[in-house]
C-alpha cells in the first residue's frame, strides 16, 4: 500500500488489460483465456485497497509484436486523458512481445505519464522499489517473450507454407464464388449463387463487352459486388473501392474475376509476405515464388472458356461507345503490308447499311486502304475454319496410321536399336581403358602410349554419349507428337460450324491479314504444332489431302489464301 500523505493511502485508478493472440498456446475457445485473465486481475484488485478499477480493455486475437491494437490504443488515450494512472496485466507478455517496445513503455512512456504498471504473475510493480535481482531479470523476461514471438512466427509461416504447397486454402475468407468446406476449412466448395454471377460475367465478356460495360450491367441489375455479397452473408470485410453507402462493381473488380485462375480449379497463394515478424507491411513476391497448385477444387469456368477470355483480353480491341461491345473481328484484322490495324466503318445507302474495313495507315503513311467488306471477311473466315478443320482431321488420321507401323524405318524401334549400339560402344571403350591400366602396370605400355590411347578412348566415349543425347532428343520428339494434342482438341469442337463468334476466333485464330485486291490470309493458332506433325508425316511419305486455294466472293469479289511458312493453309 502506498501513501500520498502522512497516513492517507494513495488511490490508483486502474485499468486491467488482457490480450490473447491466435498463436498463443492458451488460445482455446472463444475468448476463454481473456476471461481467465480478467478473473485473475479482478481478484488481484480486490485484495489491494489502494487500487480502484475504472476500466477493462481486451484485445482478443492480436499479436503482442504490434502495439497498434484497438483496445490497447483506446486504453492509452484514457491514460493520456488522466482517467487512468495504473495499468495491470497478467504478465509482461500480455503487454507485448516486442522487446524494444515493451522496454520503451516501461522505462519511458508510463513514467512520463505518471502511470503505474503491474504485471501480476511476473511480480513487476513500477511503484515499488525493485531489487537488483529483479531489475536484472526484467530485460531478460522481455527478451524471452520477444524470442517466443519470433519462434511462433517461424512455426506458423512454415505450417502455412506447407499447406499452400499442397494446395490447401489458408485465406481468412473464401474468394468470391466459393465457400469454405464446412468439413475442412482448407478446402473450397462452390457457392451456387455467386458462381452464377461468375459465369454471367464470363459470358458477357465472350460476347465482346468491355469491363466497364459489364460493371454497368451488373450494377443496373442489382447484383451485389463481391464485397457487399460477403457483407450480406455476415462476413466482416472491407474494401478500398467503396465510394458510397455500398460498394459497387467497377472495371477493376470485373477484370480481377476474368483473370483469376481460381475459377478453373487453380489455387495461387503466397503472393505477399512481410519483411519480419515485427513488420506487418505486405511486400509482393515475384511470381516465381508464388505457390500455384492445379486441380485443388471444382472449377466454375471451363478451361476452354477461360483461355478464350484471356485471348480476348490481350486483344487491342475497340469498343463501340453505343453498346459497350466489341465487333466480331475487332483486334484480329491487320493490314498485310504495313501491319497496322484495320478500322471498321459504316456506310448507309438508302435503307441498307454496309460495313467495311480499311487500313488505319492509309492516311498517315504511304499505305493503301485495302478496303474489304465485313460480309466477305465473315464468309471467307468461316470457309477457312472449315477447310482447316478438314485438314487437321486428315492429319490426325494419318498420324494415328503412321504411329501404328511397327516395321517402318521411322518407327520408334530404330531409336532403341541406335541407343543399344551406342551403349555397347561406351562399354567397349571403357573396357579398353581398363586394359590400358593393366598393360601400363605390367610394363607392356609406356606412360606416353597410355596417355595417347587413353585420350582416344575418352574421346570416343564422349562422342557416343553426345550421340545418345541427340538420339534421345529425336526419339522424344517423335514420342511427343500427340495423336490427341491441344491443336486437335481445339479444332474438334468446330466440325459443323455455321457461324462465327468471338469464342471461336479466340480459340483458333491468331490474326487475319488483309491484302490488296480483297484477299485474306488467316493465320491460325497451333501452327508450330501442326507444322511439326506435318513434317513428321512428310518424312514418312504421308501427305494430307490438298485443300482448295480459292473461294468465290459475293458476286465480283474473290478471296485467296496463302500457304507460306508459318501461316495457315489457304483461307478457303
Amino acid at each position: 500500500m502506498f501513501f500520498s500523505g502522512e497516513n492517507t493511502p494513495k488511490l490508483y485508478h486502474c485499468a486491467i488489460y488482457a490480450r490473447l493472440s491466435q498463436d498463443d498456446p492458451e488460445a482455446s475457445g472463444d475468448s476463454e483465456s481473456i476471461s481467465n485473465q480478467k478473473l485473475l486481475l479482478h481478484d488481484f484488485i480486490d485484495h489491494h485497497e489502494d487500487l480502484v478499477l475504472v476500466g477493462e480493455y481486451a484485445d482478443d486475437g492480436y499479436s503482442g509484436v504490434n502495439f497498434n491494437r484497438p483496445d490497447f490504443q483506446r486504453m492509452m488515450e484514457d491514460v493520456r486523458a488522466g482517467l487512468i494512472d495504473c495499468v495491470i496485466c497478467k504478465d509482461l507478455s500480455r503487454l507485448g512481445r516486442n522487446y524494444i517496445e515493451v522496454g520503451r513503455y516501461l522505462e519511458q512512456i508510463f513514467p512520463s505519464l505518471g502511470t503505474r504498471f503491474i504485471a501480476v504473475n511476473d511480480n513487476v510493480d513500477t511503484a515499488r522499489a525493485q531489487s537488483d535481482a529483479e531489475q536484472f531479470v526484467l530485460p531478460f523476461r522481455n527478451l524471452f517473450n520477444d524470442s517466443y514471438s519470433r519462434d511462433m512466427s517461424v512455426k506458423v509461416r512454415s505450417q502455412l507454407e506447407v499447406k499452400r504447397k499442397h494446395g490447401d486454402f489458408v485465406g481468412s475468407f473464401a474468394s468470391y464464388g466459393y465457400l469454405k468446406d464446412p468439413g475442412n476449412n482448407n478446402k473450397l466448395v462452390i457457392d451456387p449463387e455467386a458462381a452464377e454471377t461468375i459465369r454471367y460475367i464470363f459470358s458477357l465478356k465472350i460476347q465482346g463487352l468491355s469491363a466497364d460495360r459489364i460493371a454497368d450491367i451488373l450494377n443496373s441489375q442489382g447484383i451485389l459486388c463481391p464485397m457487399e455479397y460477403k457483407r450480406n452473408m455476415g462476413l466482416n470485410v472491407s474494401t478500398h473501392f467503396r465510394t458510397g453507402d455500398k460498394a459497387k462493381w467497377n472495371p477493376v473488380s470485373v477484370l480481377r474475376i476474368l483473370k483469376n485462375e481460381l475459377y478453373i480449379g487453380v489455387t495461387t497463394q503466397g503472393r505477399y509476405t512481410t519483411p519480419s515478424y515485427k513488420i506487418r507491411n505486405l511486400v509482393e513476391k515475384p511470381p516465381s515464388q508464388w505457390d500455384r497448385v492445379e486441380d485443388t477444387h471444382e472449377p466454375i469456368i471451363s478451361r476452354d472458356v477461360f483461355d478464350a477470355v484471356q485471348a480476348l483480353l490481350l486483344r487491342d480491341t475497340r469498343i463501340s461507345p453505343s453498346d459497350g461491345q466489341a465487333s466480331l473481328f475487332s483486334g484480329y484484322l491487320i493490314c498485310a503490308d504495313c501491319k497496322l490495324n484495320m478500322v471498321r466503318y459504316t456506310a448507309r445507302r438508302g435503307e441498307k447499311v454496309y460495313i467495311y474495313y480499311c487500313c488505319s495507315g492509309a492516311r498517315r503513311h504511304s499505305c493503301t486502304p485495302h478496303s474489304i467488306s465485313e460480309k466477305l471477311i465473315y464468309r471467307s473466315v468461316l470457309s477457312a475454319v472449315h477447310e482447316m478443320y478438314l485438314l487437321v482431321m486428315d492429319i490426325s488420321r494419318l498420324l494415328k496410321y503412321a504411329q501404328e507401323l511397327p516395321d517402318d524405318p521411322h518407327s520408334l524401334h530404330r531409336f532403341e536399336v541406335q541407343l543399344a549400339h551406342l551403349d555397347d560402344e561406351i562399354r567397349h571403350n571403357q573396357d579398353m581403358k581398363i586394359r590400358l591400366v593393366e598393360n601400363l602396370n605390367e610394363g607392356v605400355l609406356t606412360r606416353e602410349d597410355y596417355v595417347e590411347l587413353s585420350g582416344i578412348y575418352d574421346r570416343r566415349i564422349r562422342e557416343a554419349r553426345l550421340a545418345i543425347k541427340q538420339v534421345e532428343a529425336e526419339r522424344d520428339g517423335y514420342k511427343d507428337l500427340p495423336v490427341e494434342g491441344e491443336w486437335l482438341a481445339a479444332f474438334k469442337k468446330y466440325g459443323n460450324i455455321t457461324s462465327l463468334d468471338r469464342v471461336l476466333l479466340a480459340d483458333l485464330i491468331d490474326v487475319i491479314e488483309v491484302h490488296n485486291g480483297k484477299r485474306l490470309t488467316v493465320r491460325f493458332k497451333f501452327q508450330d504444332q501442326i507444322k511439326r506433325v506435318s513434317d513428321y508425316l512428310a518424312e514418312r511419305g504421308l501427305t494430307p489431302q490438298p485443300q482448295r486455294e480459292e473461294v468465290s466472293g459475293d458476286g465480283e469479289e474473290k478471296q485467296e489464301g496463302t500457304a507460306a511458312s508459318g501461316s495457315a493453309p489457304p483461307a478457303g
